[in-house]
């Protein structure tokens, strides 16, 4: 069965069109991808993120679990901290990549993908063993809300008695009041922009959706999943399923920087040595510069015509107003400057290769 957020019959109300994702009923877009997405670009947009899972670990040994089984370091986070990484596979696969609230040294707290929850819990909890901890399903305990954008803090300022300065990038505060519920609010985001992420309870959840419309109006656009993807896209953030899979690691992805170089966490031996010698595969980008769409899966080949990867992800970028994609290929073809081509239907297009940094630094 598909399963609804706290937030569907207000979806459904704004007149949003609504899709199958990872089994939610979700909003795939309001007024349209394009305005949603120009509207975090400049403004804000407000994200309904209520299917993504939370993860608690409670214990005298939680920090040693968790550095056992993720790959950026905690031990040295200060409390209130957050840091992003990977959940990886004895064979160095990335099995998830998520966010890492340290609330104390005893207590963490993980956001999952949505499609990926079940198996994460499972996953986590196989690890367990001797370690002394907890790990507890908090899925159902939240609504979560996404206020991204330029202009997102100047928006929630106005629902909070807290100064939103004091959130810091990649921090959090889990006790303050939004729109007069309690609230956990972190200084996170998925699209390249400055913003919130707002965690309340699920019958909460709704009235602080509508006051940060409310508030917000004339300046905060809701958007959908389609908005959320092709600005995490374009800030150069990997989805699960496309730049990231079980049957890679996270060196060939290009997100080597979130995996410690000494920790001892499950795979990192793979790691180590994929560090030392090189990977065969690495994910560059592309510009398409024949008429077409490069999307996921689609195959990519070197000038001679021999299949050397695939398109894991593909868009016309709404801010960059070119066709772009990223691909993963073998080692020995990733060079700036050298083009490719792309097998759409029938067809090969012309692509060639650039910088990762699709958007301009701010």
């Amino acid at each position: 069965m598909v399963k609804k957020t706290p937030l569907y019959q207000d979806h459904v109300d704004l007149g949003a069109e609504m899709v199958d994702f990872a089994g939610w009923n979700m909003p795939i877009r309001y007024r349209g991808l394009v305005q949603e997405h120009e509207a975090v670009r400049n403004q804000a947009g407000l994200f309904d993120v209520s299917h993504m899972g939370e993860v608690r670990i409670k214990g005298p040994q939680a920090t040693e679990y968790v550095q056992h089984v993720f790959t950026n370091d905690v031990a040295g986070l200060e409390d209130k901290q957050i840091v992003y990484g990977f959940l990886l596979n004895p064979e160095g696969g990335v099995i998830e990549d998520l966010l890492t609230f340290k609330v104390n040294d005893n207590e963490y707290f993980m956001v999952v993908n949505a499609a990926n929850h079940d198996v994460d819990m499972e996953w986590l909890r196989s690890q367990v063993g001797d370690f002394d901890v907890e790990v507890i399903d908090q899925m159902d305990d939240y609504g979560v809300l996404a206020l991204q954008g330029p202009k997102a803090q100047e928006v929630l300022q106005k629902l909070v008695e807290v100064d939103l300065d004091e959130i810091k990038l990649f921090r959090f505060n889990d006790d303050l009041t939004v729109a007069g519920v309690a609230a956990m609010v972190s200084r996170t985001g998925y699209t390249g922009e400055d913003g919130f992420e707002i965690f309340v309870k699920p019958e909460d959840t709704s009235k602080v959706w509508n006051e940060i419309l409310r508030v917000g109006e004339g300046v905060v656009e809701p958007a959908g999943l389609g908005a959320r993807d092709t600005l995490r896209f374009e800030a150069g953030l990997p989805l699960y399923g496309n730049e990231l899979a079980a049957d890679r690691t996270p060196i060939e992805s290009g997100f080597g920087f979130f995996v410690s170089k000494d920790g001892d966490f499950i795979g990192s031996d793979v790691i180590k040595t994929e560090r030392d010698n090189g990977s065969n595969r690495k994910i560059v980008a592309l510009e398409v510069l024949d008429r077409g769409i490069a999307r996921s899966g689609y195959p990519v080949y070197n000038l001679e015509g021999e299949e050397i990867g695939l398109i894991t992800t593909g868009y016309k970028s709404p801010t960059v107003g070119k066709t772009i994609a990223n691909a993963l290929i073998q080692s020995e073809y990733a060079k700036l400057g050298d083009e490719l081509l792309i097998g759409v239907r029938n067809k090969k297009l012309k692509a060639v290769q650039i910088s990762k940094r699709f958007l301009a630094k701010k």
